[in-house]
């Protein structure tokens, strides 16, 4: 020492002089109070001389500590490294996050660009922490420092391994921002991530980059690419990118197979799933489970029936045991083509195989031998299905109902008979169609029992319904099945049929006149519910009235009928203009009955009160037209035929009413039945031969016995 000053010494012997120091001393205040003693002046390049040789990092981080309140202290990055690397090797994460804060003091002072915080991610990434990790990686972002391609990689790997893609992409967006070079490895991790992730425009344009700069693609990437994005529907993309990499001499995995198949199947391009089907069988590659399953459903819903089967007869073949799906799919789509007997062959090696079909695959077969018309079958397997825990009843009135529609009469008693007999109920609709359609075909004494089970199940037949069973009473010519509809209709229990049955006895028994019978029974009907089924009734009623002779009855319904206004435009008074009777909704009963009753009512206007309208029209329209001319031409009437209308002066009609014959039959006294009235109603009945019934008393609506 020369004037109390300390002399410089050499860097050698400085550096050996430190390192000995420390190693003494190791840590503490006696450390320092050492290396304060030292007979020289040392500087940044002996103490990092000194660190390169020292080993122990409390050592090391004492003698950094010491250097740093020392006046000649620089900031250095090699200093930085080597104390880092001495922390990790002790696996002191804590003392690395308090030294990195640190450096970035050191940093903001001086302006200076350390490289060793690229040394301080790469540790942290490595040891998965993951939290300082990311709060490091932005504090070295607001520094300013430049990250390096690898730290990048490694950060990115971390949070892409630890399920958090979102936080990867964060940190390969400001790579991107940053200007970074991407290396082969950062395109190998980002890829397939993006990809994953749904980011397909950000995969595939990373992907064109990656082949520009003329980096080899590996096979990961192009299974991830093909894969996602076939799953996104963009198939095109996937071939190209599949067909790409087989020009590289890539040879497609399993699972890239499988992930095209799929993505061709779900998307319905079947040609193109079957042609890489072929293809990856070709390769060597044995399809799975599920996808077999996927090919053999797809196939058979798109009725491909010929391909999905052969594909079927494979999967057994392969040891695979079919899942109930597939077996449902393949025998659905059978039943579907009509095919009885692949459909029953599916069946019965689904149930050997001891599986349990579903309600959709038993509502396929059973339609299908419903209308294949093979009831003992359809039995049988509704057994069965009974049998397996299923509820019936819906099943078993589906059969019923399709061959009803069939119009298979026979069948479907057959098959209610079977129903009953195995304890299944159907409901009342189904039963009211069988009923109708035992009507429609003449089958009578079937039909009765039906409608007592109906009428029994507290079902109530309607005006409708009723009404239907007497217009095949007026068009029936046999006396033995008139006994029968007579039957039926006191079975159905409706007040209309006790109504008729008044009808046709003396007013004795009734106890009151006809027309105030008939308004009692037409005040008992909801217009606004029975409306339209009230004026079905009436039209019917008119014509087995008429057919039956009972003229003052048919007029007396006719007149309540209007009264109640069931057909309100019928009637037209244009004061002394035109008068007018629309007949074009009506039966011929009621048309006639109409007709004889207004021109009556006409008759008596113009008589009585002097009214005598210009002209008198008779609208009648085509089907009607025939019926009305001839009937009034038979008491040589005024009206003029036209198309649809009936037409005479008002004069004219005044003069034809003067005679005494249409006083006759306008009042109902019609001279001969037959030339007049009668027989004309063969027109609209040509089966009925209504001028002979008409001539025979009016049958009774029931037996003597049963009143």
């Amino acid at each position: 020492m020369i004037g109390g000053l300390k002399k410089p010494i050499l860097n050698a012997s400085a550096v050996a002089k430190i390192v000995e120091v420390v190693k003494r001393w190791k840590w503490g205040p006696e450390l320092e109070t050492q290396l304060d003693k030292l007979q020289f002046v040392p500087n940044m390049t002996h103490v990092v001389q000194a660190l390169k040789i020292i080993n122990e990092s409390d050592a090391l981080l004492s003698l950094f500590k010491w250097a740093k309140r020392q006046t000649w202290y620089v900031p250095n990055d090699e200093c930085y490294v080597m104390l880092f690397d001495g922390l990790n090797q002790s696996r002191d994460f804590d003392g690395i996050q308090s030294l990195f804060d640190e450096m970035v003091c050191d940093s903001i002072k001086s302006a200076t660009q350390f490289s060793a915080y690229n040394r301080v991610l790469k540790y942290l990434a490595k040891a998965e922490k993951l939290e300082v990790s990311f709060c490091c990686f932005k504090k070295v972002q607001d520094s300013g420092c430049k990250i390096d391609t690898e730290t990048y990689n490694i950060l990115m790997k971390l949070f892409l391994n630890k399920g958090l893609p979102y936080k990867a992409f964060e940190i390969y967006e400001t790579m991107e921002a940053a200007h970074c070079s991407l290396d082969v490895s950062t395109y190998e991790l980002m890829i397939p991530s993006l990809a994953k992730s749904g980011r397909l425009d950000a995969a595939f344009k990373l992907f064109q980059e990656m082949k520009e700069r003329n980096f080899r693609p590996s096979l990961g990437i192009f299974s991830s690419l093909v894969d996602s994005m076939g799953k996104a529907g963009r198939l095109e993309t996937s071939m190209k990118v599949y067909m790409e990499m087989q020009g590289l001499g890539l040879r497609p995995s399993a699972i890239m197979y499988v992930s095209l198949i799929e993505s061709y199947t779900k998307a319905g391009k079947l040609d193109a799933a079957l042609r890489l089907w072929d293809e990856m069988k070709i390769a060597g590659f044995r399809p799975n489970f599920g996808l077999y399953t996927l090919i053999i459903e797809s196939h058979a819903k798109s009725g491909k029936l010929d391909i999905a089967m052969s594909i079927f007869r494979d999967m057994e073949k392969a040891g695979f045991l079919p899942t109930p799906s597939t077996y449902s799919s393949l025998l659905e789509m059978h039943a579907a083509s009509g095919q009885v007997d692949a459909a029953m062959k599916l069946y019965n090696s689904m149930t050997n195989a001891g599986l349990r079909p579903g309600l959709s695959t038993y509502t396929a077969l059973l339609t299908l031998l419903a209308h294949k018309k093979l009831v003992d079958v359809a039995a049988k397997i509704l057994l069965e299905m009974k049998a397996m825990g299923f509820s019936v009843d819906v099943s078993a009135s589906d059969v019923l109902m399709v061959y009803i529609k069939d119009g298979s009469v026979d069948l479907s008693l057959r098959w209610l008979r079977f129903m009953s007999s195995s304890g299944i109920r159907t409901n009342n609709f189904i039963i009211r169609q069988l009923f109708e359609s035992c009507m429609k075909n003449g089958l009578y004494e079937s039909a009765k029992p039906l409608l007592e089970t109906y009428v029994n199940s507290a079902a109530k037949v309607d005006l409708i319904l009723y009404t239907s069973i007497l217009a095949y009473l007026v068009r029936c010519q046999e006396e033995q099945n008139e006994r029968h509809l007579m039957a039926i209709l006191s079975a159905t229990r409706h007040k209309a049929h006790a109504f008729m049955c008044g009808l046709f006895t003396g007013p004795e028994q009734r106890k009151q006149p006809v027309l105030s019978f008939v308004r009692e029974f037409f005040q008992g009907i909801d217009y606004e519910l029975e409306e339209g089924a009230a004026k079905y009734f009436v039209n019917v009623l008119l014509n087995y009235l008429v057919l039956m002779g009972q003229i003052n009855r048919a007029r007396c319904v006719w007149k309540v009928a209007y009264e109640n206004k069931l057909f309100p435009k019928a009637i037209v008074f244009d004061q002394h203009i035109a008068w007018s009777l629309d007949v074009r909704n009506l039966s011929v009963g009621a048309a006639l009955v109409a007709v004889v009753h207004t021109l009556h009512r006409f008759r008596k206007r113009m008589l009585y009160y002097g009214v005598i309208p210009r002209r008198i029209k008779l609208v009648t329209g085509p089907t009607l037209r025939i019926v009305v001319a001839q009937m009034l031409s038979s008491v040589e009437s005024p009206f003029e035929v036209s198309k649809v209308v009936l037409r005479a002066p008002g004069d004219s009609v005044m003069e034809w009413f003067k005679k005494p014959i249409v006083q006759q039959f306008l009042l109902n006294e019609i001279p001969s039945r037959a030339d007049i009235l009668m027989h004309r109603l063969n027109i609209l009945f040509p089966t009925s031969a209504p001028e002979i019934r008409s001539l025979s008393p009016p049958k009774p609506l029931i037996s003597a016995k049963a009143v």
